[in-house]
Formats: structure tokens, C-alpha cells, sequence
């Protein structure tokens, strides 16, 4: 595959896990538990590598479920899936600096919106020209990186 596949993946990682928190947090004020948030989620993620184990033929003993929570709060367990699949991926192929870094610059933009937009319930922050700099000198460094 294509370098810029694996970029772009790294990047998708990043959004991933500030999203991923936002939904779990939802998740623990409804079961009032960020442990068994944490435990759905996690199902959630199993679920997703079940579907892929199954299809790649990888034998399975057995899946646990979870009830009663609502569609937004099993998405978590997917982002966390593609996380953790995303960065055993990719660090073998653009290395452990680049990975994180276009991680962390994919978090701040995602992290960005979430605040601004107050998405997911999280308090609203706006975007402004200090957080906005920030967000660009970290994209600058993962450009620095991904080129030396």
C-alpha cells in the first residue's frame, strides 16, 4: 500500500481517541460506572474484531454483550478498535515519531471541534487565534518530522 494510506490512517487515529472519550464519558454518566463504561466499550471493540476474525477464518471460544445502551455509546468500543489496530499498523511502517505525531495532530484538530462545537456533550470552548496557532505549529512539527 501507498505511504500516503498509512499518513492518512495515523491521522483518522488521532480523531479517534479524543471522540472515543467524549462517547465514554456519555456512556459512564448513564451506567454511572467508568467501569463498566470502560467494559462496554471494550466489548464494543471486541465485537468489531470478532466480525474481522470471522471473516479471516481466526478461531473464537465466545463474545460477551452488553444491554440497554444507546447507539452513540457503542461507537466508542469502534474507534477504540481502530486505535489500537491503526497504531500496530503503522508504527512498523512510519515509525514510532511520525505515528504519534500525526496522532497528536489529528487529536488536536478533533479536539478542537469537539470544544468548540461542545459535540458530544463536552463544555463549549471556542476556537481562537492562540488555540488555532497551537493546532498549526503541531501540524508543523509533523510535517518537520514526516520530511527529516
Amino acid at each position: 500500500m501507498p505511504t500516503w494510506i498509512f499518513l492518512l490512517m495515523a491521522v483518522i487515529a488521532g480523531f479517534a481517541l479524543p471522540t472515543q472519550a467524549a462517547i465514554n464519558n456519555k456512556l459512564a454518566v448513564a451506567m454511572q460506572s467508568p467501569v463498566l463504561s470502560a467494559l462496554i466499550s471494550f466489548t464494543v471493540g471486541t465485537l468489531t474484531l470478532l466480525a474481522y476474525c470471522l471473516v479471516s477464518n481466526v478461531p473464537l471460544r465466545a463474545v460477551f454483550a452488553a444491554k440497554n445502551v444507546s447507539a452513540i455509546a457503542w461507537t466508542g468500543g469502534l474507534l477504540g478498535a481502530y486505535f489500537v489496530t491503526a497504531v500496530i499498523l503503522l508504527v512498523p511502517r512510519l515509525g514510532v515519531a511520525l505515528t504519534f505525531s500525526l496522532i497528536i495532530a489529528g487529536q488536536m484538530l478533533i479536539t478542537l471541534l469537539l470544544d468548540h462545537y461542545g459535540f458530544l456533550g463536552v463544555p463549549v470552548k471556542s476556537i481562537n487565534l492562540p488555540r488555532a496557532l497551537g493546532a498549526l505549529f503541531l501540524i508543523a512539527g509533523v510535517i518537520l518530522i514526516r520530511r527529516f
